[in-house]
């Protein structure tokens, strides 16, 4: 879609429109970064007086890898991993071949990018430790709770006190690695389901894109990352807890944000039509599609608490996130 006035001009951005759009966007990317400071886990680890953690804020050294039922092997997992890492690899080098670095002109291919990084990562992070898994138990351990019968010493992220009266579990905090693909998985799962629902229930009946037609690519594009991230969290111990959002908030926002300071310079079009500040309706476009994170990401942490639900129930004594 062309543009109808020339978005370098200072005009362009000189009204009421824009003010009301730029103070929602900075409001909301305020309100996020407020909630990470007061909520998120690392931050309050930093800065804990010896009081008991709460289990929700940490993630264990083991929740990045590890199955959440005990008798699927991490390497299952592994092996997922590597496989979604390749195919979405493979798609990406295949939309970077066809458009070239114009592709990352749409939030869809910050998404795909974003989640192709957390399966690479994992990917890397999963060999690493079920490879470390398979050397502990030639020393009699292992990190991952085994099938019934096996020789097993639970290690999974645990420090175990040796004073019986102080017998405990202690819940460690995360790497800084793990912590930040951790928010990887977060943002991908609600930037994910933001990406898809925008494409299928908006952009697909009601809208037209330029350079954007529906091919096996596309739909390849908006259905490849969902399906692969939701078999990821059938099997992972990852957990989506509601403040988590807010990374989900500062990631879109950083990408209005890239798209205004791109448009200020060069006169191009603009990759989805509701992101044109010259529209009447451009402060309720934008409202609109903030209110949408909400309903997107409560949809995925739905999702993680029903797989947490059917899997305790069903498989009592298998079950291990969170434990």
């Amino acid at each position: 879609m062309e543009v109808t006035i020339t978005t370098t001009d200072l005009s362009y951005w000189l009204n009421w429109r824009v003010l009301l759009c730029a103070v929602s966007v900075l409001a909301s990317m305020f309100l996020a970064s407020f909630i990470i400071w007061k909520y998120d886990g690392w931050k309050r680890a930093e800065h804990n007086q010896g009081g008991a953690p709460d289990r929700a804020l940490f993630l264990r050294h083991d929740e990045a890898w590890k199955t959440c039922l005990k008798q699927i092997h991490p390497g299952w997992l592994t092996a997922f991993r590597i496989i979604s890492f390749s195919l979405l690899l493979t798609t990406l080098t295949v939309k970077l071949i066809e458009h070239g670095g114009h592709m990352f002109f749409f939030y869809t291919q910050w998404t795909l990018t974003l989640v192709t990084v957390y399966f690479g990562h994992q990917k890397c992070r999963n060999c690493v430790e079920v490879d470390n898994v398979e050397i502990d138990e030639e020393d009699g351990s292992n990190s991952y709770r085994p099938l019934p019968g096996q020789r097993t010493t639970d290690k999974c992220g645990i420090k175990e006190f040796s004073d019986p009266q102080e017998q405990k579990c202690v819940l460690q905090a995360a790497g800084i690695f793990s912590h930040l693909f951790e928010v990887i998985f977060q943002m991908s799962a609600g930037a994910v389901m933001l990406t898809d629902c925008v494409y299928w229930f908006i952009i697909f009946p009601f809208l037209t894109i330029r350079d954007y037609t529906l091919s096996f690519m596309t739909v390849n594009v908006h259905t490849l990352n969902f399906a692969l991230l939701l078999g990821d969290t059938a099997l992972n111990c990852l957990q989506v807890p509601w403040y988590r959002i807010s990374y989900f908030i500062l990631w879109t926002s950083a990408f209005v944000i890239f798209q205004w300071v791109l448009h200020a310079c060069f006169s191009v079009w603009w990759p989805y039509p509701f992101l044109d500040l010259s529209s009447p309706y451009s402060p309720l476009w934008y409202f609109l599609m903030g209110l949408m994170h909400i309903p997107c990401y409560s949809i995925f942490m739905l999702l993680v608490q029903t797989k947490q639900s059917l899997y305790s129930r069903f498989f009592p004594d298998s079950y291990m996130c969170g434990r």
